[in-house]
């Protein structure tokens, strides 16, 4: 068993869609979803929404991103605490850390903190956050 996708829904599919392509995503896939099987599929009643799978070539995970048109997300934000129930963060591996958040900080995307390293491994990491409070962490591994 592998990990094939990870799906957000999110209220501004362009805006998500734009932050990936910051780490070298593309769209593979785009389509609106409606219709009896993905209500089926999902537990929710008259769904019409928009999905776009988002594809890079160094890595086999795909993002897939969703908006629902119907039924319309409730209002709950993402949460900030760290020790929030569900899902936290997305982790890309980079080879320059500082390279990446200079980068990435040029393009208006803003981290959390400084880069800091983990004492057990040596491994560097620094927290950001995109479009709609999607949390993600830079990581990179020197050994």
């Amino acid at each position: 068993m592998k990990l094939d996708h990870i799906n957000i829904v999110v209220r501004d599919i362009e805006a998500a869609k734009g932050f990936f392509r910051h780490f070298g995503y593309t769209v593979a896939d785009e389509a609106d979803l409606q219709g009896e099987w993905i209500s089926r599929v999902v537990g929710l009643d008259r769904v019409e929404a928009h999905y776009a799978q988002l594809v890079a070539d160094d890595s086999p995970v795909r993002i897939e991103l969703i908006r629902y048109h119907r039924p319309a997300p409730p209002e709950e934000g993402v949460g900030e605490s760290a020790n929030r129930i569900g899902y936290r963060h997305i982790a890309f591996s980079v080879t320059d850390i500082e390279a990446e958040v200079d980068r990435l900080s040029s393009l208006g995307i803003v981290f959390l903190s400084g880069i800091h390293t983990y004492p057990k491994t040596g491994k560097r990491i620094v927290y950001g956050r995109g479009p709609e409070g999607i949390l993600f962490e830079l990581a990179q591994y020197d050994g």
